[in-house]
Parts: structure tokens; C-alpha cells; sequence
């Protein structure tokens, strides 16, 4: 399957996404914090989400092109929504990944007329200072342009032990083709998590919400337990958690897509 990659252009910055299936619903996938776009794995990703295919077409967006010095996690989710407007979608159904949900949320909240529901996957309503050591250290590792110890850093914490054995040698060698524009990149993307919360947006979301999280979750410790908590008494909320994944575990568990199409359908 060739996917092109395609370019919306806005006041100011342009963003690249994707777009597979031949539904009549609109899915939105919104990636989280990576060194490198996913535009480079499209095939992958279509791969991955054809149990979505037959009911939706399915858009992929990475972060705008140009980037200012300081690019807060709330200015990605302005100019996502931005390119959502431009590009006519609406009825959206949302699934941020990690910090992509973290940008959901606040889509969600400030556009409740382009949302028909959100699906957050081992995301976060707010960082705290404890969570946002782990990207810390992996922004001072690109800092210092130590691109093979940055991956295995990153790695370790989004999978298993297991399966982080497994692939080792696969994460040195894709670390060796990070280039400088993408460190970079990276940097201001981990800048811009500090200091995040959305706690009083979340709670403001009309639509539903479905929560998918990992009891093994080293990148965000404690992140999905707060959503839950946030949101127990919301009537259409759900949520599930993982046993022995990892952060990653919208990239591992088996039934994981199962749960959004279930989800989005219900």
C-alpha cells in the first residue's frame, strides 16, 4: 500500500498528515511525543488500524512544520485544530496517543463542535514534576546529540523488559538515522509538555470518552488513575487498564484497535 503524504497550509505554518480507509466517519489519530514523524511509517499505521478501515476514513497528523522557539502543548492542539477546520472535518472521532491525547483533551474541550467522541490512549490530563523528569532526561540526551542512548532510554520506558531485550538492536541501529532538524524538533516538542494540565478542560467535555491505560506505565506513572479519578462520575466514560504493558501499549496490546472500533460504534 503507497500512502501519500500531504500538506495543509494555515496563517503562519503548514502540518503533514495522511489519510487511508474508505469510511463514511471521520477517525482522527493524533501520535505522541516521537524523535522521528510518523510520517515516515504510514504503511505501518494503515496496517495497524485496516480493523477501522471499512467504517472510516482515518487521518494522521504530525505537529506543524515551523516551529517557534516555545511550542506548548496547547499550541499544538490550536493549530491541529486549526488544520481540522481547514480541511472541512467535523463529527471527528479522536484517539491521541500520549501526549497526542494530551492535545485531544484540549481539542475536545475548546472545539466541542468538531469532537463526536475521544479515545485517550496512556495519556495525561496534567504532568507533573515527578512524570516530566523521564522527558527531561530524554530532551538533555538529544541536547547533547546522543541519538543511541536517547532511543534506548525512550525504549526501555515504553515497552516491556522483554520485548525491549528483544529489539535492542533495532532501536541502536533507527537511532543512528536521527538527524539534527529531528533532535531538534524533538527538544521543543519536550519543552512544550512541561507545566501541561487540563484538568478543567477535561471535565468540561460533553462527549464521551473512552480511557485506555497500562498498569505498567513508566513514562507516565500514575497518569491514567488520575483521569479516572477525574472523570468517575462522568456517565459516559470508559475506561480499561492493561496488565503487564507498558506506555506503549496502543503500539502492543493485541486487541487494542478491537477496543477503539467497539468504543466508536457503541
Amino acid at each position: 500500500m503507497s500512502i501519500d503524504i500531504k500538506t495543509a497550509s494555515a496563517e503562519g505554518f503548514t502540518m503533514n498528515y495522511f489519510s487511508f480507509g474508505n469510511g463514511n466517519k471521520t477517525f482522527v489519530i493524533l501520535p505522541g511525543l516521537s524523535v522521528q514523524s510518523v510520517m515516515g511509517a504510514a504503511e505501518l499505521i494503515a496496517e495497524s488500524y485496516k480493523l477501522l478501515t471499512d467504517e472510516f476514513t482515518i487521518y494522521v497528523f504530525d505537529r506543524r512544520n515551523e516551529l517557534p522557539e516555545k511550542y506548548s502543548v496547547n499550541d499544538m492542539a490550536s493549530d491541529t485544530a486549526k488544520i481540522f477546520e481547514i480541511l472541512g472535518l467535523k463529527d471527528i472521532y479522536l484517539f491521541g496517543a500520549s501526549q497526542g491525547g494530551m492535545m485531544s483533551i484540549l481539542i475536545a474541550a475548546e472545539h466541542p463542535e468538531l469532537i463526536k467522541k475521544l479515545m485517550l490512549g496512556s495519556s495525561a490530563a496534567r504532568i507533573t514534576d515527578e512524570q516530566y523528569k523521564n522527558i527531561a532526561k530524554w530532551r538533555d540526551l538529544a541536547v547533547k546529540k546522543d541519538r543511541v542512548n536517547l532511543n534506548l532510554e525512550m525504549c526501555k520506558l515504553l515497552y516491556p523488559q522483554d520485548l525491549f531485550e528483544k529489539f535492542k538492536d533495532v532501536f541502536i541501529s533507527t537511532a543512528n538515522s536521527f538527524t539534527d532538524i529531528d533532535l531538534e524538533r524533538f527538544i521543543k516538542f519536550s519543552n512544550g509538555t512541561k507545566g501541561y494540565n487540563a484538568v478543567n478542560e477535561l471535565t468540561k467535555i460533553s462527549c464521551p470518552i473512552l480511557a485506555l491505560n497500562a498498569d505498567d506505565d513508566k513514562v507516565l506513572p500514575g497518569a491514567g488513575e488520575d483521569i479516572e479519578n477525574i472523570l468517575k462520575n462522568k456517565e459516559d466514560f470508559e475506561s480499561h487498564t492493561y496488565t503487564g504493558l507498558g506506555h506503549a501499549a496502543f503500539d502492543t496490546a493485541p486487541d487494542y484497535k478491537e477496543r477503539l472500533l467497539k468504543f466508536s460504534l457503541s
